[in-house]
Parts: C-alpha cells; sequence; structure tokens
C-alpha cells in the first residue's frame, strides 16, 4: 500500500507538469551535482565499507562517472529537449512535422551493488533530465552505500518527485507489479527475467542492463605485453565485480606461454606479491558470491593465484589454465578475479568458442592486424567493444551502453539515456484547405491507378 501511495503522489506531481520545464530540469541537475559533491567523502567510506573499494577506485569508477554524466546532460539538455523537424512527404503537402521527446512520467530504477552508487544515479540522472519522476531501489546487498544514497535523494527532493526505497528482493518485487511508466533494471539476467516478467502485467517498458561471458580475443600479432595490463586491469577493477569485465581470454597458441607471463608481471607490478595485502584491492561482496568463486575454482588447473582470506572475503586474482568448456567456469559468468585462458590455432576457431555463449554485454579485440580486427569485430554480436583495451567504453558519456540478446535491451548514458527515459512523440501539423479528393470514398479503378502512379514520387 504505501508504494502504491508514492506511485499515486508521483504521477499527480507529474500530471502537474512541474517536471517539464528544461530550466527546472537543469536547476535539478545542478542541485544533485552539489550534493554529491559536498557528499564526496561520505560515499568513497561507504564504497570501502561495502566492496573494500580504495579512495582512487571509488572516485574513479564511481564518483567521477556520475559527476561526468551530469554535467554532459546539462550541456546538452536543451538540445536533447528541442523538438526536431522530420521531412514530409508529398502525400501530406502541404504541413509539417515534428518529433517531441516526452517523459515518461513516473520510472522505477533497480540498481545493483557491484557498482552501487554509479549503477543507481546514472539512470537517475538520465531519467530527470528527461523529465520524469522516479523511485529508486538501491541493492541491500551494499547497504552502506544506499543509506548514504538514501540520505543524498530525501535531502534534495520530495518523495513525490525522487523516492528511494530500502529493503530486499521483496521490496523489488512489490515495486515491479506496480505500473510505472517505465522500468530500468541492472543485475542478473535471472532477476532480469523476473522483472520483464511483472512488468508485462502492466505492458511497462523495461530496459534490462544484464551480462554474460564478455570475451577477450588477443592474437599472436598483439603487443602483449600491453594487452596483458589492460586485461589484467578490468579483471581486477573492483575484484572482477563488474558486469563488463573480461570474463576469459581466447590466446593464439604460439604466444600463450607469453602471454601468462606478462600477466603475472602485472599483477605484480599493480598489487605486488602478496595481492592481498594490498590497499587499492577490494574484496567479495559476500559470503555467498565468495563461496560460489571457490566452487567454480575446483578441478581447475591454475597458473597462478587462489590465494585466499576468508575472514576479509578475499581471492586473489587467478588465471587458470585451459578449462573444459562444459565445465562450470566457462558455463557461469563468474564476476569476480578469476580468468580462464584458452588457446585457439585459427581466429576461426576463437569465433566458434564465443558463439557457442549467448551474445556478451561486452567484447574485447587486441591485435594489431586490421584485417583480423575487422574479422574480430564483425564474427558474433555484442553489445559493445573495446579495441586493444578492456571496460573504458563504459565510462564514454558518448557512446550508448547496453546489452543484446541475454546481455540486455536498451541503452543508457548521455544522450542514449535521455532517450530511453523518453517517448519520441511524432506530430503532423495540416496547413490550408487543399486536399487530394484521391483519399475519400468512393473509391475507384482511376484513383486507384493515381494511387499507385504517386507512389513512384515517395
Amino acid at each position: 500500500m504505501k508504494y502504491q501511495l508514492i506511485l499515486q503522489s508521483q504521477k499527480d506531481f507529474f500530471h502537474s507538469g512541474a517536471t517539464l520545464p528544461v530550466p527546472y530540469r537543469l536547476e535539478v541537475l545542478s542541485l544533485l551535482e552539489g550534493a554529491i559533491q559536498n557528499r564526496q567523502e561520505q560515499i568513497e567510506s561507504a564504497l570501502a565499507e561495502d566492496l573494500g573499494k580504495s579512495q582512487q577506485e571509488a572516485y574513479s569508477t564511481e564518483i567521477a562517472i556520475v559527476l561526468s554524466e551530469l554535467r554532459y546532460a546539462k550541456r546538452h539538455l536543451n538540445s536533447w529537449a528541442r523538438s526536431k523537424k522530420a521531412p514530409v512527404p508529398l502525400s501530406h503537402w502541404p504541413g509539417r512535422q515534428q518529433v517531441t521527446p516526452v517523459p515518461y512520467g513516473s520510472v522505477l530504477i533497480l540498481a545493483p551493488w557491484n557498482y552501487p552508487f554509479q549503477l543507481c544515479l546514472s539512470p537517475l540522472i538520465s531519467a530527470l533530465a528527461a523529465g520524469n519522476c522516479a523511485v529508486v531501489k538501491p541493492s541491500e546487498l551494499a547497504g552502506r552505500t544506499a543509506l548514504v544514497i538514501c540520505a543524498l535523494l530525501e535531502e534534495l527532493f520530495s518523495p513525490e518527485y525522487v523516492s528511494v526505497c530500502l529493503g530486499e528482493s521483496d521490496t523489488a518485487a512489490a515495486l515491479t507489479a506496480l505500473p510505472f511508466d517505465k522500468i530500468f533494471f541492472t543485475g542478473s539476467g535471472t532477476v532480469g527475467k523476473k522483472v520483464l516478467s511483472a512488468a508485462a502485467v502492466n505492458l511497462t517498458p523495461v530496459t534490462l542492463e544484464l551480462g554474460g561471458k564478455s570475451p577477450c580475443i588477443v592474437d599472436s600479432s598483439a603487443d602483449l605485453k600491453t594487452a596483458a595490463r589492460r586485461i589484467m586491469w578490468g579483471k581486477i577493477l573492483n575484484c572482477g565485480q563488474t558486469c563488463v569485465a573480461p570474463d576469459y581470454v581466447l590466446v593464439q597458441r604460439s604466444v600463450q606461454e607469453t602471454f601468462i607471463l606478462q600477466c603475472r608481471m602485472a599483477l605484480e607490478e599493480f598489487l605486488g606479491v602478496n595481492p592481498l595485502a594490498s590497499p587499492d584491492y577490494g574484496h567479495i561482496i559476500n559470503s555467498a558470491h565468495y563461496h560460489r568463486l571457490l566452487g567454480l575454482l575446483e578441478g581447475c588447473q591454475i597458473c597462478f593465484g587462489r590465494e585466499i582470506d576468508p575472514q576479509h572475503l578475499r581471492l586473489s586474482p587467478t588465471l587458470v589454465d585451459n578449462p573444459s568448456l562444459d565445465a562450470p567456469i566457462m558455463q557461469e559468468e563468474i564476476f569476480g578475479p578469476i580468468l580462464p585462458v584458452l588457446p585457439f590455432d585459427r581466429l576461426e576457431g576463437a569465433v566458434q568458442i564465443v558463439q557457442n555463449h549467448p551474445n556478451p554485454l561486452a567484447a574485447y579485440f587486441f591485435s594489431r592486424n586490421k584485417q583480423a580486427l575487422r574479422e574480430m569485430k564483425k564474427a558474433f554480436s555484442y553489445g559493445s567493444c573495446c579495441i586493444n583495451d578492456t571496460v573504458l567504453h563504459l565510462a564514454s558519456p558518448y557512446l550508448p551502453f547496453g546489452g543484446i540478446g541475454q546481455s540486455g535491451m536498451g541503452k543508457s548514458h548521455g544522450k542514449y539515456g535521455f532517450l530511453t527515459f523518453s517517448h519520441l512523440q511524432g506530430c503532423y501539423q495540416r496547413y490550408g484547405r487543399i486536399e487530394p479528393s484521391l483519399r475519400y470514398p468512393p473509391y475507384t479503378e482511376k484513383k486507384l491507378a493515381w494511387v499507385k502512379k504517386a507512389m513512384y514520387l515517395f
């Protein structure tokens, strides 16, 4: 009942028209930017407690990305929100056509635990920029960060505009059962299916940001030292608990041993000889996920790593040598600091392995061969990709971010996030009283002949 009242109050507030003026939206974004800057230390402290993130990692992967989204939206919102002219076909003359982005109304944002601040606030920025009201449900698994988000948003906004609902899975289930005008969910495919099913009852449009097994392909022409550094950085970031983290590496057999050596050297450079003692390396979110990761390593041949600290939920970055494609580690999204390395001889063999998995959220290609890169890019379907790097595409407001197939649906970030929370409303306006008689009955063979001739003009 409480959630129903919140939704109704937001619908009433939205229908008042208060959120529609662009100056109002810009003012809201500026207030949010200032509040985040003022609470920066609190946010960093919460992320350290929930996930063991260092100050630099917390700022660069969470706070900085949110502030970048805010500033980018503020610079471009006037242009995004403006009606755009559309061409007018001859059959519609004299007249004009335009497309206007209009907000949905009240939207629901369900945030994950792995980047609990960024992946909660970034879609909220897009939703508010588009002129919506919003209900936000942070993840209960990152409880300290959820409390900071709640305090920040409640300080800025009235609940009929932006409301925060804390709770566990039953809270999410109760919210998704309500007739929101849009739902934005980030999380696992299993939960994403439940959200989509619940939304279908009310025909609520849904954006799903999911995951999948994001592959890296490294051929023999690649700069192996650079590739190893960038791949291992992408893997140890947030202890591998990143939806676009490299999930496994396919490396050309002739350079496999060198690549593994370079990976070891890169890790020692980043975290020292004892990664578990590094202040720059976080921990697994909870005991259940920690033991799930240990279970994935059972029966695997370890290249290096697998040092454990159960008390603090830490597992050192671990490379697995050529696991069976049927092994759980190659069937499930890993979502942790474990990286299987598999050899291939020809590019076709690597592509076939990738094609046997559902569409990944991201793909990574390392090569200095332009022809090979062209072949890799078009060999299979994925949400987005990086060439000769990992993860960084996620942090760009200029690129659309989102999955395909089982890795998700819909786009976010920058203009694409604004459009995700907007309905593109078409309008045709007729001028004058002149109109062709062809459109009106009674219909004749002569009229039909003229209609067929006219079609060639369009």
